[in-house]
């Protein structure tokens, strides 16, 4: 029997000197680049070669990952007709949503006998008096 040899070509280990990894380590420290972008950009073929070496070399704390949340509003200034398309959407889904929690009263009030309306009006106009007066 004939074995079919494989395409693949084998990876191969690679020794990294103590001054290039410190070079890397720096580099992703500065904020120049993240540690999978130094891999790419150096060929480093591990996947967390640059890690290892981020938790044993740098200045930083590697050990937890770091999650960063998303900001509602991006960074960079808006123009004025992204300002507007924005605020365009957000006041569309305020109606919607004011529409939905309506009709969510008006099935309380009819099917349950509830009268949301009246008392939470009531409550509002009372409040709005003590605070004007």
């Amino acid at each position: 029997m004939d074995r079919v040899e494989s395409k693949r070509s084998r990876r191969t280990q690679r020794d990294y000197t103590m001054g290039f990894k410190l070079q890397v380590v720096d580099a992703v420290e500065k904020g120049d680049m993240t540690y999978k972008q130094a891999q790419k950009i150096y060929g480093i073929q591990g996947r967390s070669t640059v890690l290892t070496w981020l938790r044993k070399h740098g200045k930083l704390d590697w050990t937890q990952p770091v999650r960063l949340a998303m900001p509602k509003t991006p960074k960079a200034k808006e123009t004025p007709a992204q300002k507007i398309k924005r605020l365009e959407r957000e006041l569309e889904d305020e109606r919607l949503r004011n529409l939905l929690l309506n009709e969510v009263v008006d099935i309380l009030d009819s099917e349950h006998g509830m009268s949301l309306r009246k008392k939470y009006i009531a409550k509002e106009r009372d409040a709005f008096k003590n605070t004007k007066g």
